[in-house]
């Protein structure tokens, strides 16, 4: 009885061991599982989403109206007294919070489209006081390995006690 359960419990360390390496190689590296998506600023650089130049005023407001609205940007900036106010044009403000909400929702395509009147560029929009954000994944998606705790090898260490403590 003592000796299945020791053959139980290495099975769940061996199991452990598995799906903490998957993970691993899943976390620092999810560009060679389903390729590159996102800002992929190691291949194309930094991109930014701003208003498409030709869309027409109405369909810029109500795409600018959903970014602050349904979107959840924080439009302070853009309203009056904010650092992003000036220029008060349609163009300008549905900008900026076209690329607040692509900066924060995954930075893809999907994420800059706001029915057409939207579209990525490599020419950073920012003015003034008035700095269009780049997205936080950049930062995270450098993170060395050193952050990543194996737990695998905590329960190694604790399973070795166990045998030579019982």
């Amino acid at each position: 009885m003592r000796a299945q359960f020791w053959v139980f419990l290495l099975f769940l360390l061996l199991l452990d061991i598995f799906f903490q390496a998957a993970r691993l190689v899943m976390t620092i590296r999810p560009e060679s599982l389903v390729g590159p998506q996102g800002n992929t600023t190691f291949l194309d650089g930094t991109l930014w989403c701003v208003a498409r130049p030709g869309a027409s005023q109405a369909e810029l407001q109500r795409a600018l109206d959903w970014a602050c609205g349904i979107g959840r940007v924080d439009c302070s900036v853009i309203e009056r007294h904010g650092d992003c106010y000036e220029p008060d044009t349609i163009v300008s403000h549905a900008s900026f919070a076209f690329n607040a909400y692509y900066q924060t929702n995954g930075n893809n395509r999907i994420a800059c489209y706001f029915g057409g009147t939207a579209t990525l560029t490599k020419i950073n929009p920012s003015y003034g006081k008035c700095s269009y954000d780049v997205s936080k994944s950049e930062v995270s998606a450098a993170r060395s390995q050193s952050e990543y705790k194996p737990r695998w090898l905590q329960l190694i260490y604790i399973g070795v006690l166990i045998i030579f403590c019982c």
